[in-house]
């Protein structure tokens, strides 16, 4: 069991180091910046991996292996949207190493505190496969919290300058300059694929496809419709501003009213984690007998209660509207 561990640990740390190594890694500054002119490297697709970013022999292979797959391209787009410069193929490699880096530690803490014990490989290498993908699925709702919250700010914006005399194209254009992160970003995105060859209507709704927004939907449908109808498009631009702005507001009033339920389901999920580490601390021989067979299900099940309740309070507190 020695030699095991010594293995994985060994493993680890050298996708820990190659890893690092490739994000890290800037080969040439000055003819990347050249190139993002051009949108060789930003305008990638989301739903096709960045093949010509791939560096070593592993993340090849994975990327091979995984080219063409379903999961691969969902996990391509859910990396675009956390606005994250990792392939699939490069995001899996984090997440075994991960994974390996957790059963390692999992286990030589566990052998030092109670003893060897082979359970603790898959439980501790279960945490360290799922912390990469909860990481990338909080960059994306704060990412998607921030969009949300400048979009009203840049209707008014476009609808200012189409009233100026601008084009769409221009007004787009100018929030992609005097905007900032992430709503600069993809709006410069939009022109950009304007630039080589896509309608504006089409490049609104590979916006709407990359950022799943429900103002952001709103939006863009009226500029559709518009565009087919006709009928003054600042006016519009106005009117769902005004509708976006009284949502952030009733969405603020509410979280206000439901921040004790939130912060009453993470006091309450967090607690026994809490006592059970003070007991660990305090007496490991008195807490040794529930990390053996057959009284192990039982912290195991305990667990697995304490997170389906803090899901239900989440869902309980999480008024959509």
């Amino acid at each position: 069991m020695a030699l095991l561990l010594a293995g994985l640990l060994g493993v680890a740390v050298v996708l820990a180091f190659l890893g690092l190594e490739r994000l890290l890694r800037n080969d040439d500054p000055a003819f990347e910046s050249r190139l993002r002119r051009y949108a060789l490297r930003e305008a990638v697709l989301l739903d096709q991996p960045a093949t010509g970013r791939s560096s070593g022999v592993i993340t090849r292979q994975v990327g091979k292996v995984i080219a063409g797959r379903s999961f691969a391209q969902n996990l391509q787009a859910e990396l675009g949207r956390a606005n994250l410069k990792l392939t699939a193929a490069e995001f899996l490699i984090l997440q075994a190493t991960s994974t390996l880096l957790f059963m390692a530690f999992g286990y030589a803490l566990i052998s030092l505190l109670f003893g060897p014990n082979v359970l603790a490989l898959p439980i501790f290498g279960l945490l360290g496969f799922a912390l990469p993908k909860v990481w990338l699925v909080r960059r994306e709702a704060a990412r998607l919290r921030a969009f949300n919250d400048q979009l009203a700010d840049t209707i008014i914006l476009m609808s200012n300058s189409l009233r100026a005399g601008m084009s769409l194209l221009q007004a787009m254009d100018m929030v992609a300059r005097e905007g900032t992160p992430p709503i600069s970003d993809e709006f410069q995105r939009v022109v950009r694929e304007v630039g080589l060859g896509l309608s504006p209507q089409d490049a609104l709704l590979h916006l709407v496809h990359r950022i799943r927004s429900e103002d952001l939907d709103l939006m863009v449908t009226a500029m559709l419709v518009q565009h087919e109808v006709g009928g003054n498009l600042a006016r519009i631009l106005d009117t769902i501003a005004h509708t976006i702005r009284e949502r952030v507001k009733l969405k603020g009033e509410i979280n206000t009213l439901t921040s004790q339920g939130r912060m009453s389901g993470w006091i309450l999920a967090a607690l026994p984690v809490v006592v059970a580490g003070v007991l660990l601390l305090a007496s490991p021989q008195y807490m040794r007998p529930l990390f053996d067979m057959p009284y192990l299900i039982l912290p195991v099940l305990a667990a697995i209660s304490v997170v389906i309740g803090h899901l239900v309070i989440q869902r309980i507190v999480n008024i959509e509207i």
